[in-house]
């Protein structure tokens, strides 16, 4: 597995895009939408969009966005990693590569967590449960 940044072309993630299809999840299609029409590139200080390479296939996807709604924060965005690739601990170590960067230290880092099980992966990895707020989720370092 070779994780990569992605920075000036979006490389194919139709796999993706179909797997998170199949499942019920809009965000690659977000994904997709957001960088066509320069909305979001994931370009900012701080931020970052990474792929999760096997051979020429992009198996995983995941980046950080500035947050929004808390100044200084910055937010999990488009994770996914395509159901074959689960279990792996590719998910867990593409959050780690966006965590641990020097440009995010002492950085909240929130994340909105869609489903149960994206629940139990976040709070794994010490996300907070919060609740009010537009995420659900943060991690405070």
């Amino acid at each position: 597995m070779k994780f990569t940044r992605i920075e000036t072309t979006l490389p194919d993630i139709n796999a993706l895009r179909a797997d998170a299809k199949t499942e019920g999840h809009q965000f690659i299609e977000r994904l997709v939408t957001d960088w066509s029409s320069g909305s979001i590139r994931f370009d900012k200080p701080g931020e970052a969009l990474l792929g999760v390479r096997e051979g020429d296939a992009i198996v995983a996807i995941g980046g950080v966005t500035q947050e929004p709604s808390l100044e200084g924060a910055l937010r999990m965005r488009r994770f996914y990693v395509r159901p074959a690739f689960r279990r792996q601990s590719i998910g867990w170590t593409l959050v780690r590569i966006l965590v641990d960067h020097p440009s995010r230290e002492g950085c909240p880092i929130t994340v909105h967590a869609g489903t149960p099980d994206a629940t139990k992966f976040w709070e794994a990895l010490s996300f907070a449960t919060v609740t009010g707020q537009p995420y659900s989720h943060v991690l405070k370092r």
